[in-house]
């Protein structure tokens, strides 16, 4: 683990773009709702940029480990979406 956070601590970038993908699919899977306007979608992006940004700041100053933890949250989003298929295809079974 230290590897890889060695890693991620020398390539900014990189991370940078990791995280803001993560909480971007984390953003479209639970909080968004509905589609909205083109100019509220592209402010919503840039902040999530700038969000994504300070997540960078605790992940190389603060020795914080943010890229693991998105990782772990959206694993248990596929862990959940895989148990209500499961569910789903259960119910749809029983007569």
């Amino acid at each position: 683990m230290t590897s890889a956070t060695a890693w991620l601590t020398q390539h900014y970038w990189v991370t940078y773009i990791i995280i803001y993908v993560f909480i971007t699919y984390v953003y479209n899977k639970v909080f968004k709702v509905r589609r909205l306007p083109i100019l509220k979608e592209l402010i919503i992006y840039i902040l999530l940029g700038f969000g994504a940004l300070i997540l960078l700041f605790f992940q190389h100053d603060l020795q914080l480990p943010i890229v693991f933890c998105l990782a772990v949250a959206i694993a248990l989003m596929f862990l959940v979406r895989v148990r209500f298929f499961v569910e789903n295809r259960r119910q749809q079974r029983k007569p």
